[in-house]
Order: structure tokens, then C-alpha cells, then sequence
């Protein structure tokens, strides 16, 4: 049994797919702990590199751009706009659908966690 950390979207697919191969293992076997312990090393990323759904999208968009070490620049970049990447992260501008598209198809980011209505700053 050789099992390691789950840091990053690849380590998870693999991780996945060695679940996949384990799965009906009987409790107490090798491959039944084996089943086990991957289980709950991808439950564990999972949470971490998708937070419970309930978080606003501008929170979740915080989150993940912190686990995954993009800064604001990052964003500006993808968005197009510094300001744009600044007014969304400081909730005077509304993700857009084309947005969460983009973000999510060049982060790998599930879309339905931005796809949520959320208040707006009303801070001038």
C-alpha cells in the first residue's frame, strides 16, 4: 500500500481512480484500509478545494484563490481588468455569467459555487 498526500487536482484524480479500483473491498483487508484511508485523504482535499456550498461565491472565489496561491493579479489577469478583479473581490461589482465561465473553465473551479446571488457593498 503506498499512499501519499493529496495536494493538488491531479494527486485527488489519482487518488480517485485508485478508489475506483478498491471499491468493495472487504473491512479489515489491506485494500479494504487502503480504501479507507484514500477515502477520507480525498474527502479531505475535496472540503478543502471546494467548500461547502453554502459560502458566497466572492468567499469561495477568496478561498480557493488562496489554497490554490493566485493572487488578485491573477484574477485581473483572466478577467482583463484590475479594477474588475478588484470590484468583484471587494463586492462592488457582480460575477457575471460569462465571468463564472471563465473562472471556472481556466481554474478547474466547479461553476455552481459562484453561481449564487450575493449582497453587494454599498460602500462608495
Amino acid at each position: 500500500m503506498m499512499i501519499k498526500p493529496v495536494r493538488n487536482d491531479a494527486d485527488n484524480a489519482e487518488a480517485v481512480a485508485r478508489i475506483e479500483m478498491l471499491w468493495g473491498a472487504s473491512p479489515g483487508t489491506p485494500e479494504g484500509d487502503e480504501l479507507d484511508v484514500l477515502a477520507t485523504l480525498v474527502d479531505q482535499y475535496e472540503s478543502i478545494r471546494w467548500p461547502d456550498r453554502e459560502v458566497d461565491p466572492v468567499d469561495c472565489l477568496r478561498i480557493i484563490m488562496d489554497d490554490t496561491e493566485r493572487s488578485q493579479a491573477d484574477l485581473a489577469r483572466l478577467l482583463g481588468s484590475r479594477s474588475r478583479a478588484s470590484e468583484i473581490l471587494n463586492r462592488r461589482r457582480a460575477l457575471t455569467v460569462e465571468m463564472i465561465w471563465l473562472i471556472s473553465r481556466e481554474w478547474n473551479i466547479p461553476a455552481d459555487l459562484l453561481v449564487k446571488p450575493y449582497a453587494l457593498s454599498t460602500a462608495a
